[in-house]
This record gives structure tokens, C-alpha cells and sequence, in this order.
């Protein structure tokens, strides 16, 4: 016996991806010393877990000069201009989310 028909559409939520693979930027040995960019991307807890995890890194690594930035919206990428002057103004990144 066969269902009734119907109008509904029943999407899957898995999806799909399509996206190139690309490599993971080289890792620092060490990051004594480096400039260290923050982006917070401004969600609830962001900004506190960075804090936190930066001074951890801070105490263990001793790091550089730090510097934060922020993204217009969590929901959004980073503009490509921000993104530029990130890596033109620092030697690593950190970021994360913290909800």
C-alpha cells in the first residue's frame, strides 16, 4: 500500500559542503615574543574566554605585543579588510567562541 500524497517538503538537515581543501598556515615553535592578534568575534562570552585563554598564554609562552580586534557580527564573516590588516599587523591569531 502506498502513503497518501502530499505537499510538504522535507528537506535534510545534513546537507552538503562544497568547499576546496586548503593547507593550515605553518605553526610557530614558540610564541615568546610574537604580535598576537585577538579577534573577537563578538559573542556573549567571546571576548572573557579569550581574555582568559590569552593570559594563560601569556604566563606559559610570554608573549609579545597583543592587540584585539573585532568583527561587525558574530553571524557574519570577518571583512576581507579586517582580515588584511590582522595578518599584516601580527605574527598569530587567536580566536574562538564563547557562548
Amino acid at each position: 500500500m502506498n502513503p497518501p500524497e502530499s505537499n510538504q517538503v522535507v528537506y535534510d538537515p545534513r546537507g552538503t559542503v562544497d568547499a576546496e581543501p586548503r593547507p593550515i598556515s605553518k605553526r610557530p615553535a614558540s610564541l615568546e615574543g610574537l604580535r598576537v592578534g585577538v579577534l573577537d568575534n563578538t559573542k556573549w562570552n567571546g571576548r572573557r574566554f579569550l581574555e582568559k585563554t590569552l593570559a594563560l598564554l601569556q604566563a606559559s609562552e610570554g608573549l609579545g605585543e597583543v592587540t584585539y580586534y573585532k568583527k561587525e557580527s558574530f553571524s557574519k564573516n570577518a571583512a576581507p579588510e579586517l582580515i588584511g590588516r590582522i595578518a599584516a599587523e601580527n605574527d598569530a591569531v587567536i580566536t574562538g567562541i564563547g557562548d
